[in-house]
């Protein structure tokens, strides 16, 4: 039987990890538990991948029924946002530093290794707003660091928006890659070499001019180091968030 809503809209197996309810204490298994649950399905996914998650598999690992799951969690994607949360822990101890760019810079390099202990976080829908501890601890944390702005509670939240979606698709398109590249087993400079040779014989400088331009600085040749496309894309972000602050003062 699927478990209800209750007062405050959430599902209830979102309310436990809230602990404003009591998990089930009736059952064939007393054992069985919300966390192991949620453990069990995080190994899963960090082993085989999120689409190996099932509320099968994940019955199957702890050696219970399926139907037995329900009465902790009413459905698959309560299981996933339970996951996510889990994946990500909570932010950092501690207060943000004084400076709001120093304070955000580091919020988003934890959020960053954050997903970094479980890639597969990066693939799970994102359905709703924050709803579970975790989650809402990391969305305090980077309002925190932009506490002592001028900028709006609004502008606020637009900017934990902005840069905490281009952590998330950053994140992505890295781990994309290095899973392409431990498949082909090529390295990512012979991939590098062999992509900038085939644009050498797709392309001319007459139809694509600054293609070619690039192709000429060997731009495309070798790859930077692994975190110089995010350093470049957060500082160009936070360049863009104190040019809205300087124009508030």
């Amino acid at each position: 039987m699927a478990i209800e809503e209750s007062g405050t809209g959430l599902p209830a197996s979102i309310e436990a990890a809230w602990g404003l309810r009591e998990r089930p204490g009736k059952g064939p298994r007393p054992g069985l538990t919300l966390g192991r649950i949620v453990d069990a399905a995080v190994g899963i996914a960090s082993a085989d991948g999120l689409g190996a998650v099932s509320m099968s598999r994940v019955a199957a690992e702890l050696g219970v029924s399926t139907m037995s799951l329900y009465r902790y969690v009413s459905a698959k994607d309560e299981l996933l946002t339970l996951m996510e949360d889990a994946a990500y822990g909570p932010p950092p101890p501690g207060e943000p530093a004084e400076d709001w760019r120093t304070g955000f810079t580091d919020w988003a390099w934890a959020l960053r290794t954050a997903i970094a202990r479980h890639p597969w976080v990066v693939n799970v829908p994102v359905s709703t707003p924050p709803s579970t501890p975790n989650s809402v601890a990391w969305m305090e944390r980077g309002l925190a660091c932009l506490r002592r702005t001028n900028l709006s509670e609004g502008e606020k939240v637009s900017v934990l928006m902005l840069v905490s979606g281009f952590v998330r698709n950053e994140a992505r398109m890295t781990f994309d890659i290095l899973a392409a590249r431990r498949r082909s087993g090529q390295s990512i400079e012979s991939s590098m070499a062999s992509w900038a040779r085939l644009l050498e014989k797709l392309t001319d400088a007459e139809r694509f001019p600054a293609v070619t331009a690039a192709l000429r600085t060997g731009e495309f040749d070798t790859p930077g180091g692994p975190d110089d496309e995010f350093v470049f894309g957060l500082e160009r972000i936070l360049d863009g968030v104190e040019a809205l602050i300087s124009a508030r003062s």
